[in-house]
């Protein structure tokens, strides 16, 4: 039986995402932040004989499902192709590999990612790490600038006045080296919430590439957030980029699917 959550159903969601915080950094972060009172949310659940086995979070247009084990895949589909209001898709591609033979929209793009987390900090190396700085409200226009400069983020729309709030809620955290009054090298969280964060904008100007920069900023990172005692997870393309990550301690935990 599926039904739309409320306020009420939170015990029975929450002992069913903790099971995974990496896995779920999107919907712990969303019901975190907006719970389940508004219009721009709404959270249904799969219930098998009263016991909760799977959701299916709407976040404005983007529908997340989760679940452990089988669940109502086709009831869950249902509901996303009734939406007319093009509806996105994403989620680990175990669960949305069972939407998808129920779907009856035409996404015109299909990415396919890994996906890794950290859950300790016994990989990470011994570096000095004395030059990496927390970044501060004060510093995200020099982070914009910086970001600006990076191939890979070309596309990005960096918004500054965004940044800076989401800081000031704990959202996100970024760590910087800089060389002359200029950041060179950064590695920063998004969507982070009390179990878990996401690793996002490693980069490092072309100049100071390959002297280990990015892992300096990543290794502050990585010990700050998982001796807070939460779970670091990342996307990532390439399995060569990956490396990086792996030698970190991150293990690959499956492939992260994003229907648009």
């Amino acid at each position: 039986m599926i039904r739309k959550l409320t306020i009420e159903d939170d015990q029975h969601v929450q002992a069913l995402i903790q099971q995974k915080p990496a896995e779920n950094l999107f919907i712990i972060g969303d019901i975190e932040a907006f719970g389940y009172e508004q219009d721009f949310q709404t959270i249904w659940g799969d219930f098998d004989n009263g016991n909760l086995r799977a959701i299916l979070l709407k976040y404005e247009k983007n529908y997340i499902p989760f679940a452990i084990g089988t669940f109502d895949a086709e009831g869950f589909a249902e509901i996303i192709n009734k939406d007319t209001n093009q509806p996105m898709l994403s989620g680990l591609k175990e669960i949305t590999a069972q939407l998808e033979p129920y779907l009856t929209i035409t996404y015109q793009q299909k990415r396919e990612t890994y996906y890794a987390k950290l859950t300790s900090t016994d990989h990470l190396p011994s570096l000095d790490i004395a030059s990496v700085k927390l970044l501060a409200t004060k510093d995200v226009d020099r982070l914009g600038d910086f970001l600006s400069q990076i191939p890979e983020f070309s596309s990005l729309v960096f918004n500054s006045e965004k940044k800076r709030r989401n800081i000031k809620k704990g959202v996100t955290r970024g760590y910087y080296i800089e060389s002359d009054g200029k950041i060179i090298s950064s590695a920063s969280t998004a969507a982070e919430n009390t179990k878990s964060a996401m690793v996002v904008a490693v980069a490092t100007l072309e100049e100071n590439q390959k002297k280990g920069l990015a892992t300096q900023c990543l290794t502050k990172l990585c010990k700050d957030i998982v001796t807070e005692g939460k779970q670091l997870c990342l996307f990532y393309d390439n399995p060569n980029a990956g490396k990086l990550y792996k030698r970190l301690g991150f293990k690959d935990i499956g492939f992260w699917m994003m229907y648009q």
